[in-house]
């Protein structure tokens, strides 16, 4: 990737650290999620024009917990702390941290006294985001203490000399008032960052990236209607033209009338040129017996890549494509645990699902990107606004929407209920309020109901909208009673076998958007 100013969100294990990530991208400013545990000198040779440093569910004294090198101080690097950060910041640099006895969790009054440059032209009173059972009782030599708390005495300090700043709350939290000023405070002010982290930025970059590592040489796109591979192959596609070949795999997997818009649409917007691959039997058949979602998505990261290999010998002969292109974003490479330490979530089939005898070169020019960026990405690319708001669906698609064995019959169970649910959505003028509506089917779970005056022991469904901003966080969607009622009544009426219809209402996190 061109180089960036890259600012380095450090995790110390944060229920946050991706939201962080987001927040300084939305400044324009490029950033990256590295592991508290990883070397100072391997975050130093990122080149990072400025660090923050996250929150984290530890005491900053207790035994175990992750350490600071104070070494990160002395690097002239600007450094923002924030929450466990802030109280690691104020340990390292001689300041105290103490239990008070007041714990403060939630929305909390934070009283501004000079608010110094991090603070400048806020309000006296702010509302914000806390959750902290330690403070800081004492700031560093040098520091100005900017606000207070009724359990933290020092709640903000900096020192603009040594460009050194942090807040016990957490201004990534949109219950925050003014967190977004507060970073870009640090980011533009005190860390005198430029924001050029913009769509026409991006889009020229990957273009000239493509280019240099392509050369003359021909390249697949693993298409699959989704907003991912679309602008994925809308970027290669300008930057190599007609080397490209997109391949469209219709695995089976697919919600009703996908396969054929991708067939239609697609090729009408793009004039690529577009391969299908029918290979539903080659999926289904793989996947017979299969209940472990991590195996589902092993599986079908397998296949895809098969029959793309298989494709490109057919289109090449000997020879073969050396190139294989994918909408692989930045969560997706965060979740299957590849944000440098972090935790596997899940294996993204086309992350952590991909075989290891992998013959292609991987083109991503979406991989350090967050979905509302591959949007903005996709409108400067002029891909018409139908395909670029398009629900986000998973690469395995109803595979992992069903939650035991896949098999034909569920999977037009499954299809036929999804399809209920959308057109109710889009009758209620809702598509875009909602980010995405995963409908799921409990095909390991039977439940008693009446249907007819007669007994029925069918399986329930489950419907499962949310909003987000990233995929990093999700709520779950408030949509009104009468479309959920609609979707219940329409889905236990017209579709065999299921006789219950439950709402998720579980959050990201505690809970992942898609069950499995």
């Amino acid at each position: 990737m061109t180089a960036h100013q890259t600012v380095l969100v450090v995790d110390f294990g944060a229920q946050y650290a991706q939201l962080i990530a987001r927040r300084v991208r939305e400044a324009s400013v490029y950033s990256e999620i590295v592991s508290s545990k990883m070397p100072i000198e391997e975050m130093l040779a990122k080149k990072p024009a400025a660090i923050i440093l996250s929150g984290g569910p530890s005491s900053v004294y207790a035994e175990g917990a992750p350490q600071l090198n104070p070494a990160l101080f002395e690097a002239d690097i600007p450094v923002l702390g924030i929450c466990y950060g802030f109280q690691a910041m104020a340990q390292s640099l001689g300041g105290t941290v103490a239990r008070t006895g007041q714990r403060e969790y939630g929305r909390t009054s934070l009283s501004i006294g000079d608010g110094g440059t991090l603070l400048a032209s806020m309000p006296n009173t702010l509302n914000v985001w806390m959750s902290h059972g330690d403070a800081v009782c004492k700031a560093p030599k040098g520091f100005s203490v900017l606000g207070r708390t009724a359990g933290a005495p020092v709640a903000a300090f900096e020192d603009v000399n040594r460009r050194l700043a942090g807040v016990q709350w957490h201004p990534e939290v949109l219950h925050t008032q003014w967190g977004q000023q507060v970073l870009e405070q640090f980011l533009y002010e005190i860390a005198d960052l430029t924001p050029s982290w913009t769509p026409e930025n991006m889009v020229t970059e990957a273009i000239e990236e493509i280019r240099a590592k392509v050369g003359d040489r021909r390249v697949l796109c693993a298409l699959s209607g989704g907003v991912d591979s679309a602008v994925a192959a809308a970027l290669v596609q300008q930057a190599i033209g007609s080397q490209l070949t997109c391949v469209f795999v219709d695995h089976g997997l697919l919600r009703k009338g996908e396969a054929e818009q991708v067939k239609n649409d697609f090729v009408k917007v793009t004039g690529v040129d577009l391969v299908v691959a029918d290979e539903a039997d080659r999926f289904i058949g793989a996947l017979a017996g299969v209940t472990d979602p991590e195996q589902k998505r092993k599986i079908i990261g397998r296949e895809f890549i098969r029959t793309f290999e298989a494709t490109a010998r057919d289109l090449d002969g000997e020879r073969g494509i050396d190139f294989l292109v994918q909408g692989t974003l930045y969560p997706d490479v965060v979740e299957s645990g590849g944000g440098e330490g972090a935790a596997n979530i899940k294996s993204h089939h086309n992350v952590g699902g991909l075989p290891d005898d992998l013959q292609f070169t991987l083109i991503e020019p979406l991989r350090h990107m967050f979905k509302d960026e591959v949007r903005a990405v996709g409108q400067q690319l002029g891909l018409p606004e139908e395909m670029v708001w398009r629900h986000p669906f998973p690469g395995p698609g109803l595979a992992i929407r069903i939650v035991g064995e896949v098999t034909p019959e569920r999977l037009e169970t499954l299809r036929q209920a999804d399809a209920i649910a959308r057109e109710e959505l889009t009758a209620a003028r809702l598509d875009r309020d909602i980010w995405q509506f995963p409908v799921v089917l409990l095909a390991d779970v039977r439940s008693v109901g009446v249907q007819g005056d007669g007994r029925t022991y069918g399986h329930p469904i489950v419907l499962r909208p949310v909003t987000s901003d990233d995929a990093m966080t999700a709520d779950w969607a408030r949509l009104p009673y009468e479309v959920l009622e609609k979707i219940s009544s329409r889905i236990t009426n017209e579709c065999a076998d299921i006789n219950r219809v439950t709402v998720d209402i579980t959050s990201k996190p505690p809970g992942t958007i898609e069950w499995e």
